[in-house]
């Protein structure tokens, strides 16, 4: 992130130089940050929503609650669960969930504040995020079907698929359930897989995650049985549907990392900090020829999103 400013600026009207210029920089550094971790949410393989006939609609306590039960069928720690949302998502949560018998305090501040206040739902903490993702899932017409059975492994051959999937579209396949990761058991529900890739139509393989692994009792299952061939596929939301991807999560779904960047010498100034993990370096250089002060402020990091099943979308409409 880069600015620069005079010393005249400098002189007479920048006292407050850290709430005026630095801390809008950092804060916009921030978001870019914030903005690549959140397009992580793409690799999340559950989903939740409330129906409005069959169109996405605004979440209600009981999509939160399911979502808290997706974690837990995909052995998610309990506590220290996270509500990641939209700010009119957080809005019409905030007004849902008035009516409900909340802890009066819970409800006072919310009602002053107008922000989710956790814990609530099994939920500790809920946070508002500008940069939440609005999926729009592909534009199919119909889906194909699986063709072979028997099929394992990070991709599903099918039929000539009839219109596009778009990365981060959620589907299941017939008669496919979840296991409990303990037991191995089936829990009578069908197993949710996120695309991983845009595939287009007339494709004949759908990348997934998670990888089909059927039992019985194995390591790492997935799923109770393979799909059958000619077994139907089916998207969890409707041909080119938008919808604002709000997420519940167990913290360590997503990991980030930063690094501490080099300090240069001969420069007018520099400095480096670290919060929280996150390390920031400013570094500003006078320029005589134009009395201007040029500064830049970097994060080195990396992101991944290693447990993507410890994650829940709940969606709501645009």
């Amino acid at each position: 992130m880069d600015l620069q400013y005079s010393s005249q600026d400098l002189t007479l009207t920048l006292q407050d130089y850290s709430e005026r210029i630095l801390a809008p920089a950092v804060n916009n550094l921030a978001a870019v940050v914030a903005a690549n971790v959140m397009s992580g949410a793409e690799s999340i393989c559950n989903y939740v929503s409330k129906l409005n006939g069959s169109a996405v609609d605004t979440p209600t306590a009981n999509e939160w609650l399911l979502a808290g039960a997706y974690l837990d069928q995909n052995s998610a720690p309990r506590g220290r669960r996270r509500a990641i949302l939209d700010p009119l998502t957080q809005a019409r949560t905030v007004s849902s969930l008035a009516g409900l018998f909340n802890p009066t305090g819970t409800v006072s501040k919310q009602f002053t504040s107008g922000e989710m206040m956790g814990p609530a739902l099994g939920i500790e903490q809920w946070a508002m995020d500008q940069t939440v993702l609005k999926h729009t899932t592909g534009a199919y017409s119909t889906l194909g079907t699986v063709s072979g059975a028997s099929q394992t492994g990070s991709s599903i051959t099918t039929s000539a698929l009839a219109g596009p999937l778009k990365k981060g579209d959620i589907i299941t396949f017939a008669g496919v359930n979840a296991v409990n990761r303990l037991t191995k058991n089936s829990v009578g529900q069908l197993r949710q897989f996120v695309v991983t890739a845009d595939v287009a139509g007339g494709a004949t393989s759908i990348p997934i995650y998670p990888a089909l692994i059927p039992g019985p009792s194995v390591q790492y299952q997935t799923v109770d049985v393979s799909p059958a061939s000619g077994a139907a596929i089916t998207v969890v939301s409707q041909a080119s549907e938008v919808y604002r991807k709000n997420f519940v999560l167990r913290p360590e779904a997503v990991t980030l990392a930063t690094a501490d960047l080099v300090m240069p010498k001969g420069v007018h100034d520099a400095g480096r900090e670290s919060y929280d993990g996150i390390s920031m370096r400013m570094v500003s250089q006078y320029n005589v020829s134009t009395d201007q002060f040029i500064t830049r402020l970097d994060i080195l990091y990396g992101w991944q999103w290693v447990r993507p099943e410890w994650a829940c979308v709940v969606a709501d409409k645009l």
